[in-house]
C-alpha cells in the first residue's frame, strides 16, 4: 500500500473511532465552523453524514442550497489531523435517517419524526491529512542535531476522499 494510500486507510479508520469534527462553510460563515459527530457507512469514502437541529446557524446559511463545506479532524491521541473540503446539504431522505439511527443521536431528539432533526450530507472531496505519531521522537532526534523533516515527508497527503 503506498503512503498516500495508507494515511487515507487511517484517516477512514481514525474518524470512525472518534467520531467528532468541526464542521462549517467555506464562505457563508467566514470559515466558523462547529462541533459536530460524523457518521458514514463502510470503511471508507462515500458521504459523511451529521444529524443536526433545524435551529443551528449551519442549517440556517445552508438552506435549500448545496454549498462549499470544510470539515476539520484531530484525532483524540493528536496522532492524526485533517483538513476536508467538499459539499454539504440538507438531505431528506428519511431511509438514510433510520439506517443511521442510533441510541447516541436518540438522546438529542425526541425520537425520528422530531420536527427539530435535520440531517446534513458532507460529500468529501479535496483533503489533506498529517500524521503525527512520532512527535517525540522528531523533538529528539532534532535536539541531536537531526532533520526531523526526513521523517516527517511520508506522514503528509494530499488526497481526494
Amino acid at each position: 500500500m503506498s503512503d498516500q494510500a495508507d494515511l487515507v486507510a487511517r484517516f477512514w479508520k481514525t474518524l470512525k473511532a472518534d467520531r467528532t469534527v468541526m464542521l462549517g462553510l467555506s464562505e457563508v460563515e467566514g470559515g466558523h465552523a462547529q462541533p459536530m459527530t460524523a457518521l458514514f457507512e463502510g470503511d471508507h469514502s462515500g458521504p459523511l453524514w451529521i444529524f443536526t437541529s433545524s435551529e443551528t446557524s449551519l442549517v440556517s446559511a445552508l438552506g435549500s442550497e448545496t454549498l462549499d463545506g470544510i470539515l476539520n479532524f484531530v484525532s483524540k491521541g493528536h496522532e492524526l489531523f485533517a483538513t476536508v473540503q467538499g459539499r454539504l446539504c440538507l438531505d431528506t431522505d428519511r431511509a438514510t435517517v433510520d439506517r443511521l439511527w442510533n441510541p447516541a443521536i436518540a438522546a438529542w431528539y425526541a425520537g425520528r419524526e422530531d420536527p427539530k432533526l435535520r440531517l446534513l450530507r458532507f460529500e468529501p472531496g479535496a483533503a489533506q491529512i498529517w500524521l503525527n505519531e512520532h512527535s517525540l521522537m522528531a523533538g529528539v532526534k532534532m535536539l541531536l542535531g537531526a532533520d526531523p523533516k526526513a521523517d516527517y515527508k511520508d506522514k503528509v497527503a494530499e488526497v481526494r476522499l
